[in-house]
């Protein structure tokens, strides 16, 4: 942590687990869709060749030191992506935390330009 190149690093060892844990899984059919941003990941598995235990099992065996906390769908919705399914479609919407402000930086206030 606090490196430049540790981001790259994760990445690349996250790749490696896909590629060797996950390929699998998707070419069988047992995970419909995978994607990933940065450590937030989203699944859609098929219940019938696949249960919720299994995937939560199979995913605690890939290293020791990743932790997988799985949040399930509820009510159509998705705690960090609001998703909900209306008529055999996906509408997906930004979640907005009720804490959000919206503010952003003045342009003209001292914070380094990156941050503007």
């Amino acid at each position: 942590m606090g490196s430049p190149k540790s981001g790259t690093i994760a990445e690349v060892f996250l790749q490696h687990l896909e590629h060797i844990y996950i390929r699998s899984l998707i070419e069988t059919k047992r995970i419909l869709f995978y994607t990933r941003y940065i450590d937030d990941i989203f699944i859609i598995y098929d219940t019938e060749s696949a249960n919720y235990d299994c995937l939560t099992q199979y995913t605690g065996t890939m290293h020791t030191n990743v932790q997988f906390n799985p949040t399930l769908e509820s009510n159509g919705y998705i705690n960090f992506l609001d998703l909900t399914i209306i008529r055999r479609s996906t509408h997906i919407e930004i979640n907005r935390k009720p804490t959000t402000t919206d503010t952003t930086i003045h342009f003209t206030s001292i914070h380094p330009n990156e941050h503007k």
